[in-house]
């Protein structure tokens, strides 16, 4: 059974709410979807804006900013953002998808950000994303069924590959089939079109990608780990919405902000990645559309601070040793401040002090995740948006095994940890 100390219900939510994101475009949709029910309005980035009380969101692609205004916020009021990305290491179609050879129909992708290469090979892949049409439209594709496959060589054609290692070439063995026959042009987009309802000939553009169609699920003798595609970093856009939604009210001490962008896999820089300048309008936009003035802006940005959420490493039972021995994180540890001295991570002392307050008050452990000297960390749009705009960050997350793997894991009551201690960091 699972443990009793936490309720699972978050968990359960983060599950639907992964399984119905497998594209960015999905993710911040979906997003939109929630915030519609809980009230909040979405403003055209054409349209002026108002300054009246109350919640509303931008959204842009793959990329969503939402926020609460109190009622009587003063211009100054400062923000508490939570941020985090939709994107996830993944395979991406190119622009002249259908190719093939030797009687195989296959797909021609991409490989997007830095993924796991060997976590896609024989898996069930469904494909997903978005299609843009000629008026300008865009509809959003998403066809959950096992429907591509890149194929692992044979053991026999390959003697040595479990004692040389499995080796593989981006551009001529990830290459998905989808079928059998010569290359037929244009059999992709046709279908596509034909999942979405509209005219092939209506789809002038596209951003589509290959998604694992196993479903999220709990996983071990107590179902206390949580397996499921995307957990980096979906779990943490979810546990932002969670947060937010908690913290929108009137009572609220500084204006509640989540920021979920596109990119972030590839460097942040693009109109809906966290190195772009949407967050920067969106918060500029919410100090003058309230009268604010140039110096009000300063202000609010030197009163505000932002929670930077990304999956983190777990401490890896097989490998112990490419991990910092006095920083060992456990999932279901309580989620994780990532502190790295050469700001890969954000997290300086007083964002330790802002964090610890947060958790203390939800009520919630925490860990910290400090790397192995030998080996470089990561990074996260933590240093991106602190250095764009010059507001506090501190690095958090939750604690996973197999990042940047088609399937991750990470700890079943970890997500509702994180959720509560980002909802305390929003209402303190």
């Amino acid at each position: 059974m699972p443990s009793p100390r936490f309720d699972r219900s978050h968990t359960d939510d983060l599950i639907a709410f992964i399984g119905a994101s497998p594209s960015p475009y999905h993710a911040a949709a979906n997003v939109a979807e929630r915030l519609e029910a809980a009230g909040f309005r979405r403003l055209e980035e054409t349209a002026a804006w108002d300054g009246e009380a109350g919640g509303r969101y931008v959204l842009r692609g793959g990329a969503i900013v939402a926020w609460y205004v109190p009622e009587g916020a003063e211009s100054t009021r400062g923000f508490r953002i939570v941020g985090a990305h939709t994107d996830s290491p993944t395979l991406r179609v190119k622009p002249l998808p259908d190719t093939g050879a030797a009687g195989w129909r296959q797909i021609a992708v991409e490989v997007y950000g830095g993924p796991l290469l060997n976590s896609w090979l024989d898996r069930d892949l469904g494909l997903s994303g978005r299609i843009v049409l000629r008026d300008g439209g865009e509809r959003l594709v998403f066809v959950d069924r096992p429907l591509l496959r890149v194929p692992q060589l044979a053991i026999h054609l390959d003697r040595s590959v479990n004692e040389a290692g499995l080796q593989l070439d981006k551009q001529q063995h990830m290459t998905p089939i989808w079928g059998l026959g010569p290359v037929d042009e244009g059999a992709l987009i046709r279908f596509v079109a034909e999942e979405a309802g509209v005219p092939a000939g209506d789809v002038t553009g596209w951003d589509l990608m290959v998604h694992d169609v196993q479903k999220p699920s709990y996983l071990g003798r107590d179902r206390e780990l949580l397996a499921a595609p995307r957990l980096d970093n979906l779990l943490s856009v979810h546990a932002g919405l969670v947060a937010l939604l908690a913290a929108a009210h009137d009572k609220a001490a500084h204006i509640p902000v989540l920021g979920a962008f596109d990119h972030e896999e590839t460097g942040s820089e693009s109109t809906t990645g966290a190195g772009g300048p949407l967050l920067e309008t969106v918060l500029t936009r919410i100090v003058s559309a309230r009268g604010g003035s140039l110096d009000d802006r300063a202000r609010a940005f030197a009163d505000s601070f932002h929670l930077s959420s990304d999956v983190g490493h777990a401490v890896h039972p097989n490998y112990v040793g490419r991990h910092e021995p006095g920083h060992l994180p456990v999932p279901n540890g309580g989620p994780i401040l990532k502190v790295n001295v050469n700001q890969r991570y954000a997290t300086d002392g007083r964002g330790r002090a802002v964090w610890t307050t947060a958790c203390e008050r939800a009520g919630v452990p925490a860990q910290i995740f400090v790397g192995i000297n030998s080996i470089p960390c990561g990074t996260t749009i933590g240093p991106i948006t602190a250095a764009r705009l010059g507001i506090e960050t501190v690095d958090v997350g939750a604690a996973c095994l197999s990042m940047h793997s088609s399937r991750e894991l990470c700890g079943a009551d970890d997500p509702f940890l994180l959720a509560s201690a980002a909802a305390a960091f929003l209402e303190g």
